[in-house]
């Protein structure tokens, strides 16, 4: 019966491995309440060079997060000083208000498309800064503390090509 286990669990951890191969860099950042002037910082050590990548936004939110959609502003921050600047917008609901994304009970994870194909062709380290830029329908002013955001994940994988 004991062997049994072992070979089960050796089986399935097998199994969870191979499912994340294309992984290369994963982390999350816990968040509280999203300050509107806080940046989520990632720092990517030095890359292959030669390799394209996929690039991903991973966000897990509760049901306290009450809008349908979330408006992020990211950055990457090359080695030697170049910066690329994106303003995404994710459906984050149905209009029906069911959650996107997977998980049980009250946590949402949503896997975010961010970019495809990316070469990180200056030797050096990448830094990737994430922030929130929601705002109330008719206010010129962000939402000061954006409630229901619980990590902010960013994530790069192998693309097929580098298989």
């Amino acid at each position: 019966m004991r062997s049994n286990f072992i070979l089960v669990c050796t089986v399935f951890s097998l199994f969870l491995w191979s499912c994340d191969s294309k992984m290369v860099y994963d982390e999350y950042k816990s968040i509280n309440e999203w300050n509107k002037d806080s940046i989520v910082t990632f720092n990517i050590g030095e890359l292959d060079s030669l390799k394209a990548y996929n690039l991903f936004i991973d966000i897990r939110n509760n049901s306290k997060f009450k809008y349908s959609n979330l408006y992020l502003i990211t950055e990457i921050q090359f080695p030697k000083g170049k910066v690329i600047s994106d303003t995404l917008e994710y459906k984050m609901a149905e209009p029906n208000g069911e959650w996107l994304g997977t998980g049980f009970g009250d946590v949402k994870e949503n896997k975010l498309w961010y970019k495809e194909n990316v070469k990180f062709t200056e030797p050096g380290d990448y830094q990737v800064n994430i922030r929130h830029a929601m705002r109330k329908n008719g206010d010129v002013d962000g939402i000061e503390n954006l409630e229901g955001i619980t990590d902010v994940g960013f994530r790069i994988e192998k693309t097929t090509q580098n298989n």
